[in-house]
């Protein structure tokens, strides 16, 4: 039977999730609620049905689940009025701002019996998928090491993710999804942490950061976010044992380079302006594979599917409390880091 899904804050994802809802086989979308009376306007316009309080939400039995997509700072409050009256709940990225605020709300799930769970919804990128397909299959052989960077270059947006109450700055909002996926390719087994902003166009919160993770397996993600650069570094860069592979943009596909044989018979010295090298000589195809890997296929709604499966005991949600606390102390570590300018052992 479907779900009757109703979302808090009309904004920017919470439009998202009501279109994707509006359009769902698992869900059927109950109705809004935002503060701002704009935004009620619109969906009603739409022909959405809304809610003039929160209250008024959470008295309605007929609804199963709600979406928080509000600003950071809201999540803890929100979210635990909500399981409190009975409510599964799924809530936007970051869960929240704090440890403490997380425990408080995991307890409040545990105590009303209510699934509560984070849209980590970029498990579902095509890019992402590609990299865990190929690190999963063993085909390069082991990960030595992944590079994950989000570029853009028109800095942080005039809203809420510019201010520091509100959980602004881009560790929050991009870090939390590239971390996620690189714990999904390489493990959630980190052993480090180092992290440093940036302040290029915003003196508040980061509006840019490079972080460093170090895994006890001997791997290592470079994670990089940046609002201030007019030419973009890979999206992907990741370096196996047996080849390394590259994604450009998330609109290209995987480019993989398998090493076949170590050695050449002969290999010919390079030419430089400064003299000869055989050590960063090309190699060619007898010694190397080049290919491309078709995009996988993702239907991000399986977020969805997989929620609604769970609240009925058929499947366990992807997204768990385990996970949850796992990378939001990486965020926590990562401000800390950036404040001492020390890498953080686990």
């Amino acid at each position: 039977m479907k779900k009757n899904i109703a979302v808090i804050g009309y904004g920017g994802m919470g439009g998202w999730h009501a279109e994707h809802l509006l359009k769902s086989d698992v869900a059927g979308l109950a109705g809004v609620y935002d503060t701002d009376k704009n935004r009620l306007d619109l969906a009603l316009s739409q022909g959405i049905k809304i809610y003039k309080t929160l209250q008024e939400l959470l008295a309605d039995n007929k609804i199963d689940v709600v979406t928080i997509a509000t600003p950071n700072d809201a999540h803890e409050e929100i979210t635990v009025k909500s399981l409190e009256a009975g409510k599964h709940v799924i809530c936007e990225k970051p869960v929240t701002l704090s440890i403490d605020s997380l425990n408080r709300m995991i307890a409040s799930s545990e105590k009303n019996n209510k699934l509560f769970t984070v849209h980590q919804n970029r498990r579902w990128d095509i890019d992402y998928l590609a990299m865990k397909k190929l690190s999963d299959s063993g085909e390069i052989g082991e990960i030595i090491n992944l590079e994950s960077r989000i570029h853009g270059s028109r800095g942080i947006p005039s809203d809420w993710r510019g201010t520091r109450e509100q959980g602004g700055g881009m560790l929050y909002d991009w870090g939390i999804h590239i971390i996620d996926q690189a714990l999904m390719i390489l493990g959630w087994d980190v052993k480090s942490v180092r992290c440093s902003f940036e302040n290029i166009t915003n003196d508040e919160v980061d509006d840019g950061f490079r972080m460093e993770l170090c895994f006890n397996s001997g791997a290592r993600a470079y994670i990089e976010v940046g609002t201030y650069n007019f030419i973009a570094m890979p999206r992907f860069y990741m370096r196996g044992k047996n080849g390394t592979a590259m994604i450009i943009d998330w609109r290209e596909k995987c480019k993989v380079v398998k090493c076949k044989h170590w050695h050449e018979n002969d290999v010919t010295p390079v030419k430089t302006a400064a003299g000869l090298t055989k050590t960063m000589a090309p190699r060619n195809s007898v010694t190397v594979d080049e290919y491309e890997i078709d995009k996988p296929a993702s239907d991000v709604h399986d977020f969805y599917r997989n929620f609604t499966a769970a609240i009925d005991g058929r499947e366990t949600p992807l997204v768990t409390h385990k996970q949850m606390k796992y990378l939001l102390k990486i965020i926590m570590d990562g401000f800390k880091s950036n404040e001492t300018g020390e890498t953080i052992v686990w």
